[in-house]
């Protein structure tokens, strides 16, 4: 099954980096995969999942076990807040004030949240630019609707892993930094690296990889 080797691959990068597996958590990315791919990794002790679109999470969460844990990864429109808030333990894309805005309008328990920062080249990636991220931050802390674990970001889609690796070295010094600024935070999240970088991700210091199509590969 790819879920072992992909684990496997995570202790080791883990171990090359100096770090214990244990620091690194596996969410796999269930997008666009029917309910019924998902049961094998259930069954394998796989409980975190996440999803990039509001409605599919909400069709398939109905089909499977109460007790996955449900990650939104993707952008989320503030017309979608309302429904999708009861059905998720971690939002990782709190990308713009006016999102939480409407968290804190819709939110019957505090929402933890990741903040989702820009460190990639392209356009069409989403995120706060790092040099507004503490002005973010800090209206973040100070609502009570939710709860800030960490920070999560995206390479550039590039055959440059060096590249890579810069975008992730940045996003890991902000989210050292925020870290120690605010100790009282529970900021213990760090959500970088997919199928196509995690292990570089992991070896410049990701608490969290979302991985999806190398853990499907042997199920196409």
């Amino acid at each position: 099954m790819s879920l072992e080797k992909v684990r496997e691959r995570i202790y080791k990068a883990a171990l090359r980096a100096g770090r214990s597996p244990e620091e690194v958590t596996l969410l796999v990315v269930s997008k666009g995969q029917p309910p019924e791919r998902l049961l094998p990794l259930y069954q394998a002790g796989q409980r975190l999942f996440g999803e990039n679109r509001v409605q599919e999470l909400l069709s398939k969460k109905p089909h499977l076990p109460a007790d996955i844990a449900w990650h939104l990864i993707g952008s989320l429109q503030t017309n979608k807040v309302k429904a999708v808030l009861p059905h998720i333990v971690l939002l990782h894309s709190l990308d713009r004030e006016s999102l939480l805005v409407e968290i804190e309008k819709r939110a019957e328990r505090p929402l933890p949240c990741l903040i989702e920062v820009k460190i990639a080249q392209e356009a069409t990636k989403h995120g706060v630019l790092p040099h507004e991220l503490e002005r973010l931050v800090e209206r973040v802390l100070a609502s009570p609707a939710v709860v800030l674990r960490g920070l999560m970001g995206m390479a550039s889609l590039t055959e440059d892993p060096a590249q890579i690796r810069r975008e992730f070295r940045l996003l890991y010094q902000l989210y050292r930094r925020l870290a120690e600024k605010y100790p009282e935070a529970p900021i213990d999240t760090l959500s970088m690296g997919m199928s196509s970088d995690f292990e570089i991700a992991i070896e410049e210091g990701s608490t969290l990889v979302r991985i999806g199509s190398a853990v499907f590969s042997d199920l196409d």
